[in-house]
């Protein structure tokens, strides 16, 4: 019977083939309702559907209901209704009764507390009989309840032109049937009074009418439900403002797409607020817009609600006084919408097919499916593929009829449905029929899928043109599947997706173009057996006993044909790789040896006897907290003065700290009295300042870390010692008073003593050294040591070495000097002069080779690239061995920067995290194994610019005297300025709440830190805020600073008004600092202090009297000059005009240019030098007097861009006094050597002790000044010494070889003017008994020979921001014995320049 099924089937298939009609199924895909196919063997679709569904429904207790329902087919099908998915029998109900059309009417809905028959879900369920069966969506009846108020409205009161709210909150379901009425008459809604969905009523814009009483009731069926009466009061507006209060907020609400959302929201206050909405913070345009309307009072009501809505509105009152705002956050569902429906298909039997069905919806619905208005509940032939799709194998004729897709949500359903014709199989074709296939054996059977393979039929033994169509299905079914093969003549095919364990039937049947043939015998097969593994083990968990142990539990799997043998319990530490496991025979076990504080995961396999099963879950747990196991690191003492210590230290070690570390405690006692221990407990900073010391004190200390549980081990103890006076930190140490170097072959042994200045804290010694260079290797030594061995140098070897004293600010002055090495085959290298041992490093006995040829590559800001090669590795550079390098990097500023390092195993790393625009030295060293190689040679590399990221600091205001309408504003440059700073931008404004482009903006360009202001109100508050910029842009604005200008014009008021307007404001302290110079004889006083006037007049008086004094000299002495000057001479006075800080040289014929004068190690070499192109030189030309009596003022004007030269670097002045030199030998020219290199060139001071004090002006620059700078200049000498610390000088040792090196310093501290009040440093002389305090020139010449200047080349320094400490120049003085030794040393030093020169 089944092989002439299938003769049929593949008849009818043949046919269709044949005729050239497609394919049955495809065209019904294609043709929709209406059927392609043509033919007596086809039949056609049958529309069937729903005209009409039913759709919820509220209702009240008493009311007649409606359920709409209409279904179109032909014949007319039979309607039946369902309630909660139980058919209803209306033949016998008096209250509900079916329509002509199919819907359902009650006449009267019944319901109570206990009894709720009306109430539920409702379906129509439309028959055709020998066609099929289709269900409507699901439609809810719900029956209003009792009425019943939550909340009444209560008496109120309400301002003219306000608005009220009348609260009358009711259920939900009931808010429809609200209404009001005023005094006990219907109440009209229109624009100013809304009832709002809860049923409250809304009054806005109240007025006199709105007063009386107000009550709701309920018309919810029958007699209606009032409410308590309450009295509305209409007030007078307010006389005074009445602070914005909200009396409605809105509240979150969820809507359904097509609902009308409305979010009330009502304030009250005075004056009366306007309202306004914004959506995700975007303003809400209501008017004009289709679907936004802003009801009374200024609610919002959204229609026709969408999924674009959903969002967060916030309403905002605003009445001009305050704002306000409250929020409500809308969700927007959806009801189930098909986005593809369910196609009619045709089919054979044993064919698979699939109805699709793709829906949405918010939430996401749920489908199932329905076959002739029953459940299709999944199986092994009906199946849910790709979420929502139906899949049905090896159809049947039963399979037959109309399939439903019913999707739903919380918010609704819908269906779609389609037909399944199976078509009738066509008779076969006249012709010869292939005979059946032969020897058909499953060569490969497994427990998914069966290999089957056969010969073809004996009617057509070549089998080329034939298919085969292979018909199987599982015993004890009577469903038959097939599998068609893929080509024709292949005799082979794979069924997949079987069962395990289970007996089948195959036959295979053979067709030609005539048609299907003879079915083969049947053969059973049955698959294999599955090894049933145990599945997971439930309910895993683990919890921590202790710090150093876990519990894990879990239960027996619910899977496994076996008995379960064994477990096996995984556990991993997080972080790490590796796995271990343990045996357990029961259903827990506790793990112990584990790391305190340490999270770790753990899993179960079961074991049966067939193997282990699958894993559960990780699941994780950290062990129980403890105290720390290990004291903390690195700790280290830093005496801050004579009464604190600075501690620092680095947390114990990682993997030690068994917790979370909650803080550090400090003990510490005098190291004279062990017994007398004091505790301090800190947070978790890794810092703690120690204050309270006694002077002179050794104390001891140690540090622990403490968690939860208590307190870990301490670190050893460490002692340091209180100051005996509080030195000062506030500037750099100065020069070491020595430095002595003893070479010997491979070492260099320096000594050296601290600097006289005592008063100077100096925390250590950097010493610098390398062949030719000092800057090859830096080493710093503490405070206390006086000797250091430089090991592993090369022999015969020249080294040069510079030692510099450093603390908290940074590096002091360096001391240079330069040794030899001695060759290999000196014998006194048995010599060794090693001095504390301690402090002297040991070398590795075979050290390996540094790394060569590092570099520095600048990324970004932040980032630089150090690259390096190592000579010890292959030429091809290629690392085969175990070992990897370290890089070090730090910057020098500030001096105590520790170093930073990493490991690096290939010849390049990426060091980030930098600071912007800050010089970085880099070294690498190899190791390998237990050898290490020493530091390489250092790069350097500046990061790139970035804006500032702080604002200007220290912002103060002061008022100019005798000026009220001008204000000067001082400031300090930014903390992380991130680059040179190229100007400030102020703003002012009288109001420190405007918007700030409505601010006054003041320009300042360059680094200037002052500015003034002119033309201000009297008496006004002013606001001020400064922001910095450089190359990168602009800085954060700095805090508003408050400024009060004075009240009247007077100059004897003034400084009091300012006084009460700077205090008393609230605001800063108007410190204007060290980089404010007053006015000459105005108030020193940062904050305007009152000077007496008859002071003030007298040093009027005083400066009028020298200034006339000083020209009458000036014009005796030009007069004087002019007399003895000849042409020669004249010429040689106007070279000394200076252009741009560089001066131009004229003279006879035989004037040649200056040579450049280049002070080597071991020789004097002169060189010619051409004039520099650069507009802004850095070397400056200072022309030669021919005689000592040529010395005298020089006047050189500063640029405006002062900033500059406080932020070069600076030699230190000569401890050789030049004038009792130049006394003895006043014939010598003298050779002026300026060494600030920065382009405001400052003018060189010189104070010679020589008894030519009247003749010094005869042949200087100074003849073209004006009288004013001039009687400034000599006026500058009432404050000789602090102007002699602002000068640029050079640290110069006559004695030492070594002359080539600039020596770079640390900027001093307050050597900043005013561009408004320029100071001029001039060329001051002194009387001969005067000590000399700074001596800024050297003198080198010839006899008898007059030379043009020789230019002393000093390098530049950049720019250094981080510097916020300036180094002040300290006075020095000399013995005679020094003095004429240092002179003789010098006049050595000149004959030898004779000797070249004359050659």
């Amino acid at each position: 019977m089944a092989a002439g099924r299938a003769r049929r089937l593949l008849g009818s298939l043949w046919i269709a083939l044949l005729l050239g009609q497609p394919d049955p199924a495809a065209a019904a895909a294609r043709s929709g309702s209406q059927s392609l196919l043509t033919g007596p063997l086809v039949r056609t679709f049958t529309p069937f559907y729903f005209l009409v569904e039913p759709t919820d429904i509220l209702s009240v207790r008493g009311a007649s209901v409606v359920l709409n329902c209409s279904a179109y087919c032909e014949p007319a099908p039979r309607v039946e209704w369902k309630k909660d998915g139980t058919f209803l029998n209306l033949v016998s109900d008096d209250r509900r009764q079916l329509l002509p059309d199919g819907s359902l009417f009650i006449s009267s809905v019944v319901h109570s507390k206990h009894n709720k028959p009306d109430e539920g879900h409702y379906q129509c369920v439309a028959t055709v009989d020998n066609l099929g069966t289709i269900v409507s969506r699901t439609a809810k009846l719900t029956v209003a309840g009792l009425p019943r108020f939550t909340s009444q409205p209560e008496s109120s009161s309400v301002y003219r032109g306000s608005s009220a709210i009348l609260s009358c909150e009711v259920n939900a379901d009931l808010a429809p049937f609200v209404r009001w009425e005023q005094e006990r008459r219907p109440l009209p809604l229109d624009e100013r009074r809304l009832k709002l969905p809860s049923g409250a009523l809304l009054l806005s814009n109240a007025s006199d009418a709105d007063a009386g009483l107000y009550r709701c009731l309920i018309e919810s069926g029958g007699a209606p439900k009032y409410s308590e009466e309450a009295e509305l009061t209409v007030l007078p507006d307010p006389e005074v403002p009445q602070s914005l209060v909200f009396t409605k907020q809105p509240s979150s609400l969820t809507k359904v797409t097509g609902q009308t959302a409305v979010f009330p929201c009502v304030a009250v206050g005075f004056p009366t607020p306007s309202i306004r909405w914004t959506r995700n913070e975007e303003e809400l345009i209501t008017e004009g817009h289709e679907r936004l309307l802003l009801l009374a009072g200024g609610s919002l009501a959204i229609s026709e609600v969408a999924e674009e809505d959903a969002g967060t509105y916030t309403c905002i009152a605003e009445n001009g006084n305050e704002t306000i705002t409250a929020q409500a956050e809308l969700a927007v569902q959806a009801p189930p919408a098909f986005l593809r429906r369910p196609a009619d298909l045709y089919a054979h039997e044993s064919m698979d097919i699939v109805f699709e069905c793709e829906v949405t919806g918010k939430p996401t619905p749920t489908v199932k499916w329905l076959k002739n208005g029953d459940v299709v509940i999944p199986s092994d032939y009906f199946k849910i593929v790709k979420e929502h799709n139906l899949q049905v194998l090896g159809l049947v004729k039963s399979d037959e009829g109309f399939y439903q897709c019913i999707a739903e949500n919380d918010v609704g359903n819908a269906q779609a449905g389609a037909q399944l014709i199976i078509l009738d199989v066509a008779p076969a074709t006249t012709g010869p029929l292939p005979s059946a296939p032969r020897d058909v054996v499953a060569t490969l059977v497994s427990t998914r899928f069966i290999r089957l393979t056969w010969r073809t039929p004996v009617s057509d033994p070549q089998g080329d043109n034939l298919t085969y169509s292979i018909f199987y299905t599982k015993e004890g079914i009577n469903r038959e599947r097939v599998e068609n093969t893929s080509r024709a003549g292949e005799t082979q095919v794979m069924i997949q997706n079987l069962m395990p364990e289970t007996v089948y039937t195959f036959r295979v049947v053979a067709q030609n173009k005539h048609g299907p043939g003879e079915s083969s015998a049947p053969l059973k097969v049955a698959t294999q057996p599955e090894v049933q593994l145990p599945g997971p083990a439930p309910n895993i968990r683990a919890y921590a006993s202790s710090p150093t142990s876990v519990t894990v539990t879990w239960e027996t799997p619910l899977s496994g044909n076996g008995e379960i043998q064994n477990y096996k319990l995984y556990y991993m530490e997080k972080g790490q790789d590796t796995e271990q496991d343990v045996d357990v025979g029961g259903l827990s076990y506790t793990i112990n040896g584990l790391k305190k504080y340490t999270e770790y995961s753990f899993r179960v396999v079961a074991y049966n006897k067939h193997g282990p099963g699958v894993s559960t879950q990780d699941v994780a747990v950290r062990t129980l907290s403890d105290v720390p196991s290990a004291a903390p690191q690195n700790l280290t003492l830093e005496v801050r003065n004579s009464k604190s210590i600075m501690l620092h230290w680095q947390p114990p070690p990682a993997g030690t700290h068994s917790g979370q570390i909650t803080g550090y405690k400090i003990r510490y006692r005098k190291v004279s009295r062990k017994s007398d221990v004091t505790e301090s407990i800190g947070g978790t900073q890794l810092f703690q300042l120690i204050e309270g010391l006694e002077r002179g004190t050794e104390y001891s200390f140690r540090v622990a870390a403490m968690t939860v549980n208590g307190t870990g081990p301490a670190t050893d103890w460490v002692s340091a010692e209180t100051f005996e006076s509080d030195l000062d930190e506030t500037r750099v140490p100065e020069v070491p008073s020595s430095l002595h170097v003893r070479p010997l072959v491979t070492s260099i042994v320096v000594s050296w003593t601290p600097p006289e200045n005592q008063n100077i804290v100096v925390r250590g010694y950097a010493i610098g050294y390398g062949i030719g260079s000092p800057h090859a290797q830096t080493i710093k030594v503490d405070y206390k040591q006086r000797y250091y061995t430089i090991e592993n140098l090369d022999p015969s070897s020249h080294y040069v070495i510079t030692l510099k004293a450093f603390n908290n600010v940074g590096e002091g002055i360096p001391l240079y000097e330069s040794a030899v090495t001695r060759p290999h085959s000196d014998a006194s290298e048995v010599d060794l002069f090693v001095i504390n041992a301690p402090y002297t490093p040991v070398p590795d006995p075979s050290p390996m080779m540094p790394p060569v040829g590092v570099q520095a590559s600048i990324l970004s800001h932040d980032t630089i690239r150090i690259t390096w090669a190592d000579n010890s590795l292959p030429k091809n550079q290629k690392i085969t061995d175990a070992r990897y390098y370290t890089v070090r990097w730090k910057t020098n500023i500030p001096a105590n920067t520790k170093y930073k390092t990493a490991n690096a195993t290939t010849l390049s790393y990426l060091v980030t995290g930098l600071k912007p625009n800050t010089l970085y030295e880099f070294s690498v060293m190899v190791t390998k194994g237990r050898r290490s190689s020493t530091w390489s040679m250092t790069a350097h590399g500046t990061t790139f610019e970035l804006g500032p990221t702080s604002p200007p600091k220290d912002v103060t205001v002061v008022s100019k005297e005798g000026k009220p309408r001008t204000i000067i504003v001082n400031w300090q440059p930014p903390s992380e300025a991130n680059g040179k700073i190229t100007g400030y931008i102020i703003y002012y404004s009288t109001d420190v709440n405007a918007e700030i482009h409505d601010w006054v903006i003041e320009p300042v360009v360059g680094n200037r830190l002052t500015h003034q202001i002119q033309e201000l109100t009297l008496d006004t508050p002013y606001y001020f805020k400064i922001q910095a910029r450089n190359s990168k842009g602009m800085g954060p604005m700095s805090e508003a600073v408050q400024f009060r200008t004075p009240k009247a014009e007077s100059s004897d008021k003034m400084p009091n008004d300012q006084a009460s307007g700077a205090a008393g404001k609230g605001n800063r302290a108007t410190d204007i600092g060290a980089d404010y110079k007053p006015p000459l004889g105005g108030s020193n006083s940062p904050h305007g202090s009152p000077t007496s006037p008859l002071d003030s007049n007298m040093l009027l008086v005083i400066i009028v009297s020298v200034g006339v004094i000083t020209i009458v000299i000036v014009v005796i002495v030009a007069v004087f000059c002019t007399r003895r000057t000849t042409s020669h001479q004249k010429k040689k006075r106007a070279a000394c005009k200076s252009v741009n800080g560089s001066h131009k040289y004229k003279g006879n014929s035989k004037d040649v240019k200056p040579p450049d004068l280049w002070i080597h190690h071991e020789r004097l070499e002169l060189k010619p030098i051409d004039k520099s192109p650069d507009p802004n030189p850095i070397m400056t030309d200072t022309p030669i007097p021919r005689n000592s009596q040529d010395i005298t003022p020089v006047d050189n004007s500063m640029d405006s861009n002062i900033h500059q030269r406080r932020n070069s670097y600076r030699g230190h002045e000569s401890e050789d006094s030049m004038s009792t030199l130049a006394g003895r030998r006043g014939m010598r020219p003298k050779m002026m050597m300026p060494f600030d290199s920065q382009p405001p060139q400052q003018s060189v001071r010189n104070t010679p002790s020589t008894d030519t004090m009247p003749a010094s002006s005869s042949q200087t620059c100074a003849d073209h000044q004006d009288p004013e700078s001039t009687a400034g200049s000599y006026l500058a000498n009432a404050q000789e010494e602090d102007t002699a610390q602002n000068l640029p000088t050079a640290h110069v040792r006559p004695s030492h070889p070594l002359k080539s090196f600039a020596v770079p310093a640390v900027p001093p501290a307050g050597s900043t003017y005013d561009p408004a009040l320029p100071s001029t440093p001039l060329l001051t002389q002194q009387a001969p008994n005067h000590p000399v305090h700074s001596v800024k020139t050297a003198s080198i010449g010839t006899l008898g020979r007059t030379r043009p200047p020789m230019p002393v080349v000093v390098p530049s320094a950049p720019d250094v921001q981080e510097t916020t400490r300036m180094l002040e120049d300290s006075e020095s003085s000399y013995e005679p014995d020094e003095l004429t030794k240092e002179m003789a040393h010098l006049e050595g030093l000149m004959k030898d320049l004779n000797a070249i020169t004359t050659a």
